[in-house]
């Protein structure tokens, strides 16, 4: 009793200064006052009167920003010496509410708030947690450091995926430009002109933008494989792998060339897969894993792959993915896989049949007539091949319908060329009579 009676008295006399000071706007009185009081709170372990003099000092009439500031980031250092979880919420929340609404401590409000999800989420609560996250929109803070926003978006979307909202993660995904994390750092620092906002340093704890890098690739992998979207993951692995630090590692780039094979293998077929699948075959480090290289120039190549000897050969090689990084392709992978090469050996009959009978399709494809019927409707409705299927004759007819503008237009050119080949004969047959003239002259 003896000891929070003499804490009432200091923190009295410590307020009479305050005030003097407040009144007389004096900034660093005010803020040495402010702290002061805090800090006789905090030695004497006095959490409850600590909350209720934030509240109080942050209500004063005429109340100096910077005294806010202060007295703000001086109780933040203390939430991690606070004695049990309860105290910390409180400290916490105390601080949230003080901060809520004021700009000047924007940047120290979004910290808060993401140590209290951080609790939130250790006690199983991730639904309140990613809602917490949500309240604050980094993005608009001009004086907050880059890496830190790019840090903060990163922990909203992750909590939206831990919960399920995958709506939410991609909205929240796009307020990131994958351009940011190309940019050098050491052009991004220039000196600040008159009345520009000042830039803080980001916090210790706060990755590099290259590790960034990669965690934003890492959740958007977790995105699109919940659509089994195998183009874009293929992209983000390509993307990573492009990261120096990983490049530079064997043992991080094998896993990632490894992956990125595997889907460009996954995805259907369209400009974009067949680009990154030549861009891929040039790479020089695939030639560490020679069997990849093979499976990638199957499929380069116009040549009818049997399913059952690809599978036996590659069966390993896909259990294997299990227990490497980004863990296994998916729960349809196998069956995807089986219908790529299915999709594939139709594109090389088409190459080099313009009809072919149903029967003698089914036998390349190792299908049944019904299966390969199903799977060849099925490309030609997604409109990756021209087909037509004489059903009461077998016959699947693989030639395009020309337009009648096309017709016109090659039977124009024909014309012309005609024309051409008649005008230069002309002009030969001319050239020869003036020859023989010549000649019988002399």
């Amino acid at each position: 009793m003896e000891g929070k009676a003499n804490l009432e008295a200091q923190i009295d006399q410590l307020l009479n200064s305050e005030k003097q000071m407040r009144l007389a706007a004096d900034v660093a009185g005010t803020k040495k006052a402010v702290t002061d009081i805090l800090q006789l709170c905090f030695e004497a372990k006095d959490w409850k009167t600590l909350n209720e003099q934030i509240v109080n000092l942050s209500k004063k009439r005429g109340q100096l920003k910077q005294a806010v500031t202060a007295m703000v980031q001086q109780a933040m250092q203390y939430i991690d010496e606070t004695p049990d979880i309860d105290t910390r919420i409180e400290l916490i929340k105390t601080l949230n509410n003080v901060s809520a609404g004021k700009i000047y401590v924007e940047i120290e409000r979004a910290r808060l708030i993401k140590k209290l999800a951080k609790i939130k989420e250790e006690q199983g609560l991730i639904a309140e947690a990613a809602d917490l996250m949500q309240e604050v929109a980094v993005e608009t803070f001009g004086a907050m450091a880059k890496t830190e926003k790019i840090a903060f978006i990163l922990e909203q979307v992750r909590l939206c995926l831990d919960r399920q909202d995958y709506v939410r993660a991609q909205i929240l995904s796009r307020k990131i430009s994958p351009r940011v994390f190309d940019a050098d750092p050491s052009k991004d620092k220039k000196k600040p002109k008159e009345g520009d906002n000042i830039v803080e340093e980001a916090p210790a704890d706060i990755p590099s933008l290259l590790e960034l890098k990669r965690i934003y690739y890492e959740l958007m992998i977790r995105y699109y494989s919940h659509n089994n979207d195998y183009l874009e993951i293929c992209r983000c692995y390509k993307a990573i792998y492009e990261i120096p630090y990983i490049r530079e590692n064997p043992d991080q780039w094998i896993p990632v060339l490894r992956k990125i094979c595997w889907y460009l293998v996954l995805a259907p077929h369209d400009p974009m897969q067949s680009s990154l699948l030549n861009s891929t075959l040039e790479d020089k480090n695939l030639s560490e894993i020679p069997n990849f290289r093979l499976l990638l120039k199957q499929l380069v190549t116009m040549e009818v792959i049997l399913w059952t000897s690809l599978w036996n050969t590659y069966e390993k090689e896909f259990v294997n993915e299990n227990s490497m990084l980004g863990g296994p392709l998916g729960p349809k992978a196998a069956e995807d896989l089986r219908q790529r090469i299915i999709e594939h050996n139709i594109l090389v009959v088409s190459k080099y049949y313009l009809r072919i009978t149903l029967t003698r399709l089914a036998e390349l494809l190792c299908l049944s007539i019904q299966d390969a019927e199903k799977h060849l409707s099925d490309m030609v409705v997604s409109k990756a091949l021209v087909a037509k299927i004489d059903r009461p004759k077998g016959i699947v007819s693989f030639m395009v319908a020309k337009d009648s503008n096309d017709i016109l237009n090659s039977w124009a050119t024909n014309l012309e060329k005609l024309l051409d080949l008649v005008e230069k004969s002309c002009h030969q047959i001319h050239k020869e009579t003036m020859v023989h003239k010549a000649a019988l002259k002399v």
